[in-house]
């Protein structure tokens, strides 16, 4: 029984999938916030091109 609680408390494996799954959802919040913040300029930037074809016409 003792060999068992020492193994478990030396898994680390656990900790890493852990630290796995905190860096992938860190890094889905910056993708979130970016659309968030580059929808309205990117819309922006497509209608003022749209307009300059439609006037070259």
């Amino acid at each position: 029984m003792s060999k068992f609680v020492t193994r478990f408390l030396k898994d680390e494996s656990g900790a890493t999938a852990i630290e796995y799954g905190l860096i992938i959802a860190l890094i889905a919040t910056v993708i979130v916030a970016a659309f968030g913040i580059l929808t309205p300029k990117l819309k922006d930037a497509f209608t003022r091109t749209g307009a300059q074809l439609d006037a070259a016409k």
